[in-house]
């Protein structure tokens, strides 16, 4: 098939490659000339001087991705590609955008015959060699014939064992892609796995620190545990219950600094861990888990809270307690 994509960094760039391998042909476009000019080299990738430029390159019925940061970029891409492409054409989202956007432009869009599909794209920047779990919001028949899209962008079964009792399921999601719903159930689902990502983190990051803290000198002398953290991530990685991808990583970083002396401990959140807790809000279901894990990250933006200078005040007023030297 041919897919117009528009957003040629981390994982855009890949997601061309990767479609392109697959006998694919792509037509792409990014204000970063010297992206495109590169990738245009490649077998199979046409390079594209503007939005217009790009939807003359592409053959009806059209399908474009778009592959922007969430919030203004893709929205104004989104709206462009509104008055660019005909009735019967798709614009795809396949960035982290929140769900009720996307039914919002799925209506608009509709209004001229044009088709909107979210796609919630996991895989980072592995994802040209381990492919994308894909999950896709919009109409069935859409979804259907862009079909040879998303099976080559998604991992395919590999090696993992089939589940039993799937038989006569839909098999795509054993290929690693899913049609979740209508406009915007793509996002949600994505929404929610991001979430839960963040609490899997967070879960990992405070065992590790609790290992790595056994031999703190508040510990009784014959309680103290020197530990090999960069060890321990190594053989939970094999045959452990809590192995995952993200415990690969944390392998792989340990193994390099135990100390993680190149990180500053400062974690952003994408949105999504924000939106998942409006959900939980909105639909009255308890989250502590995800809530606590994104709360966490907003700490660590800062140094020393209020709140715990506010702790540290009260401590004092009703124990006396005074702060250890060189706390703030």
């Amino acid at each position: 098939m041919q897919l117009g994509v528009v957003g040629l960094g981390r994982m855009g760039g890949n997601i061309v490659r990767r479609l392109t391998a697959h006998g694919h042909e792509c037509v792409v476009y990014d204000r970063a000339t010297a992206a495109v000019a590169s990738l245009a080299k490649e077998k199979g990738v046409t390079g594209s001087g503007s939005l217009a430029d790009l939807v003359r390159h592409l053959k009806p019925p059209r399908a474009v991705w778009v592959m922007l940061p969430a919030g203004e970029p893709t929205e104004q891409t989104v709206a462009e590609f509104g008055t660019l492409l005909a009735a019967g054409d798709t614009v795809i989202d396949g960035g982290n955008s929140f769900w009720q956007d996307d039914i919002r432009r799925a209506k608009a869009l509709s209004a001229n015959g044009i088709h909107y599909v979210d796609t919630g794209t996991s895989g980072g920047v592995w994802g040209l060699e381990r492919g994308y779990c894909l999950m896709i919001g919009g109409e069935k028949p859409v979804i259907d014939r862009l079909d040879p899209i998303f099976a080559a962008l998604a991992p395919g079964r590999g090696r993992i064992p089939p589940t039993p009792h799937r038989d006569g399921r839909d098999q795509r999601p054993e290929r690693g892609y899913l049609h979740a719903g209508p406009p915007g159930a793509g996002h949600f689902v994505k929404m929610v796995h991001n979430g839960i990502e963040y609490g899997l983190m967070q879960a990992y990051a405070e065992g590790f620190d609790i290992l790595r803290h056994a031999a703190c000198a508040d510990l009784p002398a014959g309680h103290r545990m020197e530990l090999n953290v960069a060890d321990i991530a190594e053989v939970w990685r094999r045959g452990s219950v809590i192995s995952s991808w993200l415990l690969d990583l944390i392998a792989a970083a340990l193994a390099e600094d135990s100390a993680l002396a190149g990180f500053s401990g400062y974690v952003e959140d994408s949105g999504e861990g924000r939106w998942t807790i409006a959900a939980a809000l909105a639909e009255a279901v308890p989250a502590e888990v995800l809530s606590a894990a994104l709360y966490t990250r907003f700490r660590s933006r800062e140094q020393s809270s209020f709140a715990e200078k506010l702790l540290s005040a009260m401590r004092k007023g009703f124990g006396g307690h005074v702060e250890h030297p060189g706390t703030g």
